[in-house]
C-alpha cells in the first residue's frame, strides 16, 4: 500500500510517498506564514500531486503540530501556530482536491508510530517517546495502541508536566513546566538567570543546546551546571511518564539527540535510581528515524485500526 504523508512542522511541510519501510519520493514545502494553514494548502496539494503522478497512493496521512480528534480527523486546538486549522475540513479538502481519504494525527503520535513501524521501537507495544528540541513533545502507546483520551490530550503533554513550583510561565499557560525549564525556547531565559552566566563562554555564543553541550564538554562550569539542570528536568519527566503510563521502553528524539550518548546515559541512570518499577528495568533508547519518523508513521495509521483506538 502506498500512502502520501504530510508532516506539518514549524517552518515547512515534509511531504512524501511511502510504501512499507521505504520513502519512494519526497518534497519539502516552505511555509512562510505560521499563523495560518489555509494559505499553505495549495502548495502542499501541488507537492502531493507531483508525488502521486501515477495515482497509486491510497490515502493521505497528515501529521499536525497540535491537538487533534483522530477519529474525525479534525484539529481541535493549536498553540500559537496555524490558528485557522480547527476551522478547516482537511478530510473534505483531501477528497475534493485529491480524491483521497485523509487520516489526521498529532505529529508526535505519528512519529512514535513510525519508530514502532520501522525504527527503534519496532515490535514494541508499550512505549513512551519524548522529542527534545524547541519544545518538549511526548506521546504514549499502551498495548500497541496510541493513547488519545477524550479530548486528544492523553500522553502528548509530557513537556507540560510541572517540575518547578513557582517557576516561569510556559507557553501553555502553566507555571514551571518541563518545557519552560529545559527546552530550546526556554534555554536563553534559563541561562540569562543563571549565576555567573555573563562570565561563561556560553554568554558569547548563540544560546542553544548544541553550544551548551559544547561549552560543557570544554569544562565551562556554568554550562555544566545548566546542562545538568536540563538533564535533571528530562529525567524527572521520564520518571513521571513511567509512573503514568507503565512503558517498557522510552524513546528520545529531537535536536538535542545530537548529544545522544550523554542524554541517554543520564536518563538511564536517573530512571534506574528514581522510577519505581518492581517488575524490572525500563529500557531507554535514542530514536532512529529522525525527521522521517512521522512520514513512516502513516503506514500503520492506515494499515492498523488499533493505531487509532482511544
Amino acid at each position: 500500500m502506498k500512502i502520501l504523508a504530510v508532516d506539518l512542522g514549524g517552518t515547512h511541510a515534509s511531504c512524501a510517498l511511502v510504501e512499507g519501510v521505504a520513502i519512494l519520493a519526497r518534497e519539502v514545502v516552505p511555509i512562510r506564514d505560521l499563523a495560518l494553514l489555509g494559505p499553505a494548502l495549495p502548495a502542499i496539494q501541488a507537492a502531493l500531486e507531483r508525488l502521486n503522478r501515477d495515482g497509486s497512493a491510497e490515502g493521505i496521512g497528515f501529521g499536525f503540530c497540535g491537538l487533534v480528534d483522530a477519529l474525525s480527523s479534525r484539529v481541535t486546538s493549536t498553540n500559537g501556530k496555524f490558528e485557522d486549522a480547527p476551522e478547516i475540513d482537511l478530510v473534505g479538502w483531501a477528497q475534493s482536491q485529491l480524491g483521497l481519504l485523509l487520516r489526521l494525527e498529532n505529529d508526535a503520535r505519528l512519529a512514535l508510530l513510525g519508530e514502532c513501524h520501522a525504527g527503534a521501537g519496532k515490535s514494541q507495544t508499550d512505549v513512551v517517546m519524548f522529542t527534545l528540541g524547541t519544545g518538549i513533545g511526548g506521546v504514549a502507546m499502551i498495548d500497541g495502541r496510541l493513547l488519545h483520551g477524550r479530548h486528544g490530550q492523553a500522553g502528548v503533554l509530557g513537556g507540560h508536566v510541572p517540575v518547578k513550583l513557582g517557576g516561569r510561565r510556559c507557553t501553555c499557560g502553566g507555571v514551571g513546566c518541563a518545557e519552560s525549564e529545559a527546552s530550546g525556547w526556554a534555554l536563553p531565559l534559563v541561562s540569562a538567570e543563571w549565576a555567573n552566566f555573563k562570565e561563561s563562554a556560553l554568554a558569547r555564543e548563540e544560546i542553544n543546546f548544541e553550544n551548551l553541550f559544547a561549552c560543557a564538554a570544554n569544562g565551562d562550569r556554568t554550562a555544566i551546571e545548566i546542562q545538568r539542570h536540563c538533564l535533571n528536568v528530562w529525567g524527572a519527566t521520564a520518571v513521571a511518564a513511567i509512573h503514568a503510563f507503565d512503558p517498557e521502553l522510552l524513546l528520545y528524539g529531537g535536536g538535542v539527540m545530537k548529544s545522544a550518548n550523554i542524554v541517554i546515559s543520564f536518563i538511564e541512570d536517573y530512571v534506574s535510581r528514581y522510577a519505581w518499577t518492581p517488575w524490572g528495568k525500563v529500557r531507554v533508547r535514542a530514536a532512529q528515524l529522525g525527521n522521517d519518523a512521522a512520514l513512516f508513521g502513516v503506514v500503520p495509521l492506515f494499515c492498523e485500526e488499533s493505531a487509532r483506538v482511544r
